[in-house]
């Protein structure tokens, strides 16, 4: 498995796995769907220095299995980021998102220089928890109405992992 910045040239077959892929990630997300949505997507992703979008890969030019991105950035004595993710049907329950998402911890904690990540989850979301709980992030609570998706404020688990965490 690798992980690569997003790019431009990736909407194609990006949207192409997101429509495959709309019953695997409903009600939890709402990847872009057509060109020019993930051209508006991409772009922030690209371009907004508190975003890093990444892309999940099968090594040796293999093709997209899903998406890390690391939101809400802060630098200064927070250096913390918020994790948002999705893996793509195709590749669903193949352990691929478990290493992209280790690949995207390490550079985070290493080049990018963050010393924390956090992933909020609905409750009822029981692959994205297994993930964080396989990828080594700890519970630290829980937020009623927290985060606003489909239509309605949802309740969140609040998932952590710090810098130290991962060199023990």
């Amino acid at each position: 498995m690798g992980i690569r910045h997003f790019t431009r040239e990736d909407g194609a077959e990006f949207t192409a796995r997101a429509r495959e892929s709309r019953d695997l990630h409903q009600p939890w997300l709402s990847p872009p769907l057509t060109a020019e949505a993930y051209a508006a997507y991409a772009g922030r992703l690209i371009e907004d220095p508190t975003k890093a979008g990444f892309l999940v890969c099968e090594k040796d030019g293999g093709g997209i299995v899903g998406f890390i991105n690391i939101n809400n950035i802060v630098e200064g004595g927070f250096l913390c980021g918020a994790l948002g993710y999705g893996a793509f049907a195709h590749a669903a329950g193949r352990g691929l998102m478990a290493q992209g998402l280790d690949l995207v911890v390490r550079y985070a904690f290493g080049p990018m220089g963050l010393h924390r990540l956090e992933i909020n989850v609905q409750p009822g979301n029981a692959a994205s928890i297994a993930l964080a709980r396989r990828c080594g992030f700890r519970l630290e609570g829980f937020s009623p109405d927290m985060i606003y998706v489909d239509g309605a404020w949802r309740d969140h688990e609040r998932w952590a992992i710090t810098a130290e965490m991962v060199r023990k």
